[in-house]
């Protein structure tokens, strides 16, 4: 496999130190040491993989490390915050990205010759090992990148053969169950998706329970089980990302910004704030600043 990863790096050596754009749709790539706030976002499911270096994702109380030997699929829109390392010979991190479209997903499935089954409860993000078979899917994706009139008609055929390994391998059932309307996993993506819609407005975890047709205590398991996260907790941690996004992008004091995504008491921000970020706002933007700057 080694061989194919070197493939791949080379494909990728154009990616920049921010998620850099390929051309080819829903694929992205990146490169580089990436500012540590950068990191902290709610991110889109996706199936992602390393080339080169580490990364470490923390979602909840969950952290996950994967490298080149592994590869990573979030399923439902989960906030993370994470950390990038380069390769022991000092070589900088590089990954691939696919984001996850479920139309696609359930179109590969209905052609399946075989229906599989899915899970009653399972966690949104995983790890699993890579294999050949995969490597190969992605090496045809991104030499495309080099023949970019190809692209509109091979991209889509590449793209299914990607998620198809993927739903051969051990995470297989978290591409099915977001393609399929009736399961856990499906059902509280619901409540995620109103969730990020209104994470400024008090929520009611009862009318959520209702959204996603389960009774309020097996909701409450489910979506700990699907996001290592409460409904409040994951509704806090979208405010505190959306905050920081805000701060470090000046769009405000700590002050409004706390108001403005939906806290009543800067000072219970500024507690939460650090409690997640490790640093109160003003300095955390002190250091954001800094890392931009390269210092």
């Amino acid at each position: 496999m080694e061989q194919q990863m070197q493939e791949l790096r080379a494909l990728a050596a154009g990616a920049e130190n921010r998620r850099t754009e390929t051309g080819i749709p829903r694929v992205a790539m990146v490169q580089g040491e990436i500012p540590e706030h950068l990191l902290a976002a709610v991110y889109d499911p996706m199936v992602n993989l390393i080339l080169t270096g580490s990364k470490t994702m923390t979602i909840g109380d969950r952290t996950f490390h994967y490298d080149p030997a592994t590869y990573f699929v979030m399923s439902v829109d989960l906030p993370a915050v994470g950390a990038v390392h380069p390769a022991a010979t000092g070589e900088a991190y590089l990954a691939v990205s696919l984001t996850l479209d479920p139309a696609i997903v359930a179109a590969l499935i209905r052609d399946l010759p075989v229906r599989v089954g899915s899970t009653l409860l399972g966690s949104g993000f995983s790890v699993a090992p890579v294999n050949g078979e995969l490597l190969d899917a992605w090496i045809r994706m991104l030499r495309l990148m080099e023949r970019p009139d190809e692209i509109a008609v091979l991209a889509p055929a590449y793209e299914r053969e990607i998620l198809f390994r993927v739903l051969q391998g051990p995470l297989g059932w978290m591409l099915r169950d977001i393609a399929s309307p009736d399961t856990a996993l499906s059902r509280i993506s619901v409540a995620i998706n109103w969730i990020r819609r209104n994470f400024t407005e008090q929520i009611k975890v009862e009318a959520l329970a209702e959204m996603a047709a389960f009774s309020v205590s097996a909701f409450h398991r489910h979506f700990k089980a699907v996001t290592a996260l409460s409904p409040l907790q994951y509704q806090k941690r979208l405010r505190l990302l959306h905050a920081r996004s805000q701060l470090i992008s000046g769009q405000g004091s700590a002050t409004s910004i706390a108001f403005s995504v939906g806290y009543e008491s800067p000072n219970q921000f500024s507690r939460e704030y650090a409690r997640l970020f490790g640093l109160p706002p003003s300095r955390d933007l002190v250091k954001a600043t800094r890392e931009l700057r390269g210092e």
